[in-house]
């Protein structure tokens, strides 16, 4: 096949563009190369013979030209990052929903002819996790109230009663409560892509991605992924900074394991028109994920410093039933952050340098009112 990765230059990106040539395609790749991200320089981790075009993902003329002679799509361009979602609103909009709602338009109204398209979505749309009340049953409660906030209550409460809730693995029945522009733009580009591509007869797969970590995701980068920040700071010197009380548990899944299902999904028939998973099952306390990658890098001096504060948009907890990604995709991860995963993003970060700007981004959230 030949197949367009949007993003491709990517952190999560170059693994997938990797996966696709092992297995025999021709691979082109469209990238803005976003100096958050990339730092300013090219193409990093992509091999010579993947043909590179660099655009943006609002330029139609660069899209249409990008598009010729594929066969399939791999939709990963997006800007990333809860935080800065929400002051950047326009940008993040612009370039998630209004992007993909490009991408598709060009895709419609031209003369590609494409197969399939496998889109990036986000555990984020979800907002809370699952959650069960011992008395009402399954719960999907919605934001926490400042009031709540406030007091260092963290839990979720029952909608119903206000009992403590028991936080449950989120299948994709769940219904979505987006609690940040990020998670709106993400859910944009799920149900668009979900959408034209029932309408269209384009064969669409949403892969809803949980907390991506591993080798090449951008360390300076203060909105990235949890791990990639924690390991920034431990390189520096610094102690990982961490919101709440640091017992909100997530789901981390290695960036190996997240390519190889979004390559499956690619070719799972029973996908089609489907969103799906792509998470472990594994539910670790943010806590945990920095005293883990302390000792990994021998800094078990550098304890946590836990804030005891409150992010908009964030949510206490969230972890995949993978159930579905196994049934629909054939697809079980092969990595654990504990151990397997943890040594081998370790094995990377140790050869690395970071720009610590974590507290500047804390800071900036601070000044416009966005931490409780």
């Amino acid at each position: 096949m030949n197949i367009l990765v949007t993003g491709g230059a990517g952190f999560i990106g170059s693994h997938v563009v990797e996966l696709l040539l092992e297995q025999g395609h021709t691979v082109r790749v469209y990238d803005k190369l976003v100096g958050q991200v990339h730092g300013g320089s090219g193409p990093r981790y992509l091999p010579n013979d993947v043909e590179f075009v660099q655009g943006d993902m609002s330029d139609r003329a660069a899209l249409d030209h990008a598009l010729a002679g594929i066969d399939q799509v791999v939709h990963l361009a997006a800007e990333v990052g809860v935080g800065q979602s929400m002051y950047e609103i326009q940008r993040y909009v612009d370039a998630n929903t209004g992007g993909t709602a490009l991408l598709l338009d060009v895709i419609v109204n031209g003369p590609h002819k494409i197969g399939k398209i496998v889109v990036a979505s986000s555990m984020s749309i979800y907002g809370e996790g699952s959650y069960s009340c011992s008395e009402h049953g399954d719960q999907a409660p919605r934001l926490r109230t400042e009031e709540q906030l406030r007091e260092r209550n963290w839990e979720p409460g029952c909608p119903v009663c206000g009992r403590a809730l028991a936080p449950l693995p989120t299948a994709e029945s769940k219904p979505l409560f987006p609690t940040s522009v990020y998670a709106i733009s993400k859910m944009d580009q799920e149900l668009l892509c979900l959408s034209v591509g029932a309408a269209y007869g384009i064969d669409v797969t949403a892969v809803r991605y949980f907390n991506a970590y591993g080798p090449r995701q951008a360390l300076s980068n203060p909105y990235t992924g949890v791990a990639a920040i924690f390991s920034g700071r431990l390189l520096n010197g610094q102690r990982p900074i961490v919101m709440e009380d640091g017992e909100q548990m997530r789901d981390f899944i290695h960036v190996k394991d997240v390519a190889r299902a979004t390559v499956l999904a690619l070719t799972a028939p029973k996908a089609a028109g489907k969103a799906v998973n792509v998470g472990v099952g594994d539910p670790i306390s943010i806590t945990e994920v920095a005293r883990t990658l302390a000792k990994a890098l021998g800094r078990e001096d550098l304890e946590p410093d836990i804030t005891h504060q409150y992010r908009a948009g964030d949510i206490r907890h969230c972890w995949a039933d993978p159930s579905l990604a196994k049934e629909l995709l054939d697809f079980e991860p092969e990595y654990r952050f504990r151990d397997r995963g943890v040594q081998e993003l370790i094995g990377w970060v140790s050869h690395q340098t970071a720009e610590d700007n974590a507290v500047a981004a804390n800071d900036e959230l601070r000044k416009r009112g966005l931490t409780v």
